[in-house]
């Protein structure tokens, strides 16, 4: 894929799947303006102030006079239920939920014909661990919010989401029941969800939008029973 000269936006880039996102798109030849709380991008700051934003925004448009894809990838805060604040619960929602909403709010009049929008999801978007509450409620609501924008902006952008499971970001090996419990025999990393990025930014996925696409090595699909195949369950 050729993406030579295309403009394209990525939150949350400093490490990890956005990083990599953003090398990738480099790598192929586009215009990546990423931000990210953490140093490293092309803009430092936290996306839950909208003024943060509208400095990112004025910053790419001066450079810049139309947008090709932008991906909603910044990390929320994961706490749960008997830890989170309702301040840290809010925050967990402005980042996850309402920046992505706000940046492509005010990039709509910029956005090129054909493109793309891509929201980094999560699988935690429909099952969970106990003490996950902030996390989750992020990223049900930036799923919800794609199939809504998918609608809204059919004659501007097609808008899609992508449901990460375990994907490591460290390098490290696994082996064992951590690589066994995914039916494809092994933990997901970076590159995984980047290849589906660029393909959901492509020609290739003109006709696909609304989407929630799962990348999880199938993990979410392994049907779990007390003491079957070995599965042991602990109460917490």
């Amino acid at each position: 894929m050729d993406f030579k000269n295309k403009v394209v936006i990525i939150t949350g880039a400093a490490q990890g799947i956005g990083k990599h996102m953003a090398e990738t798109f480099r790598n192929h030849n586009a215009k990546v303006y990423d931000i990210d709380i953490q140093p490293g991008c092309f803009v430092q700051g936290d996306i839950s102030d909208t003024a943060v934003i509208d400095k990112f925004v004025k910053e790419i448009i001066n450079e810049n006079h139309s947008i090709d894809f932008i991906i909603n990838n910044a990390l929320p805060i994961m706490k749960g239920i008997h830890t989170c604040s309702i301040e840290e619960f809010n925050y967990a929602l402005q980042v996850g939920v309402s920046a992505p909403f706000y940046l492509i709010q005010q990039l709509i009049p910029y956005l090129n014909n054909n493109a793309s929008i891509v929201n980094i999801s999560s699988t935690r978007a429909h099952m969970s661990q106990p003490e996950t509450e902030s996390y989750a409620a992020a990223k049900g609501g930036i799923s919800a919010l794609t199939h809504a924008l998918a609608i809204s902006l059919r004659d501007k952008a097609r808008v899609n989401a992508i449901l990460p499971g375990w994907i490591d970001t460290s390098g490290t090996e696994f082996t064992g029941a951590n690589s066994k419990q995914h039916p494809a025999g092994r933990v997901g990393v970076p590159g995984d969800i980047t290849q589906m990025v660029l393909y959901l930014c492509s020609e290739h996925a003109s006709f696909i939008t609304g989407q929630e696409i799962v990348i999880d090595g199938g993990m979410s699909k392994q049907m779990i029973y007390h003491n079957d195949q070995g599965w042991l369950f602990n109460e917490y």
